[in-house]
C-alpha cells in the first residue's frame, strides 16, 4: 500500500501467543475412592465451535472411533477495534541500530505503532460438567481481569510491548438432542480482548553527528522577526574522540566526527559562535 510492502506478522504472533496460554492445560479423572485413574491434556485448535459442533452430529453418542473426542478446547480471533485511549504521537520514533556490515553509522527506525483491541473467543467442549469446570478452574484465576505478557513484536526496532489479555465475559450452555435427559455437549465460552499494536512500514537512516542550533536574538522583541534580526548565536555540538580512543571535548584533539562509529566511547564538543 503507498508504494511499499511489508510484514511483520504481528497478528499471527498474537494468536501464537493466545494459543501458548491455553496449550498446556491437564485434568485428572478419578475412580469412586478419590485415586487417580487418567490424565488427560486438552486439545487446543484454532476454529469456530461450530465446526466441532457438526463434528458430533455425525456421532452423538460419541461412541464412534472418526468422531471428536471430548473434552477439547477451540479459539478463533473475532474482530479488531481501533482503541483512541491508547493513541500516542504519531510522530514518535521507534529505532534500532543497524548490526550489518557496514552499516555502523545507519539506524532502523518507524513511527508509533497504532492501538488496536484485538478480540478472541475461546469455547471449552466437555461431555460432563466435571470435566469443563475442571478447566475452567485450571484457567480463571490467572485472569484479574487481565493477564500480562511481554513481547518483542518486531524484530527491526528494540521496542518490547506489555501486551494485556483480559477476560470479558464467561458463559455456559448445554447442547441437547432428543429428550432433555440425554445432554449432547457442555460448552463453556470464554470472551477476551487483547490489547495489541499494529507496526507500519520501518526504514533506514542515517545517524545524526553534528547538531546546529540557531538562536536569533532580537533587540526589540514587540518588532522582531527572522528577517530582520541579525543578532544570532550558533550551537554546535558533536561527538569527540582521540586518535587513542579516549573521549575528549577539546575539537583540537579529536577526529573528524564523520569519522567516529556510534559504538565508541566518545565525549561531546559543543561550540559556542555568536554574532551580537
Amino acid at each position: 500500500m503507498f508504494g511499499r510492502t511489508w510484514q511483520h506478522d504481528v497478528l499471527r504472533k498474537y494468536v501464537i501467543l493466545f494459543g501458548t496460554l491455553f496449550n498446556d492445560i491437564y485434568i485428572n479423572r478419578d475412580d469412586n475412592n478419590g485415586e487417580k485413574i487418567q490424565s488427560l491434556r486438552i486439545p487446543l485448535t484454532y476454529g469456530p465451535k461450530e465446526k466441532f459442533l457438526a463434528r458430533l452430529d455425525g456421532d452423538p453418542t460419541l461412541e464412534n472411533k472418526v468422531a471428536i473426542v471430548l473434552p477439547r478446547m477451540s479459539f478463533e480471533m473475532l474482530a479488531l477495534e481501533y482503541d483512541a485511549t491508547r493513541k500516542l504521537n504519531t510522530l514518535n520514533r521507534l529505532t534500532k541500530q543497524r548490526a550489518d556490515a557496514g552499516t555502523d553509522d545507519e539506524v532502523t527506525y518507524q513511527y508509533q505503532p497504532v492501538p488496536y483491541d484485538i478480540i478472541f473467543q475461546m469455547s471449552i467442549m466437555a461431555k460432563n460438567a466435571e470435566d469443563g469446570t475442571r478447566i475452567i478452574e485450571q484457567i480463571l484465576p490467572y485472569f484479574t481481569p487481565d493477564f500480562t505478557v511481554s513481547l518483542n513484536l518486531v524484530n527491526e526496532v528494540d521496542d518490547p510491548r506489555d501486551v494485556p489479555l483480559i477476560l470479558t465475559g464467561v458463559t455456559v450452555e448445554d447442547s441437547y438432542e432428543g429428550m432433555f435427559d440425554q445432554r449432547r455437549a457442555l460448552i463453556w465460552t470464554l470472551n477476551f480482548t487483547m490489547k495489541g499494536w499494529l507496526y507500519g512500514p520501518s526504514k533506514n537512516s542515517k545517524l545524526i553527528k553534528n547538531v546546529l542550533t540557531t538562536f536569533k536574538l532580537a533587540n526589540t522583541p514587540a518588532t522582531a522577526s527572522a528577517a530582520n534580526t541579525a543578532n544570532t548565536v550558533v550551537i554546535s555540538t558533536r561527538p569527540g574522540l582521540t586518535a587513542n580512543g579516549t573521549p575528549t571535548t577539546n575539537a583540537a584533539a579529536s577526529l573528524d566526527y564523520a569519522d567516529i562509529k556510534s559504538t565508541d566511547n566518545y565525549g561531546f564538543i559543543t561550540d559556542f559562535t555568536e554574532n551580537i
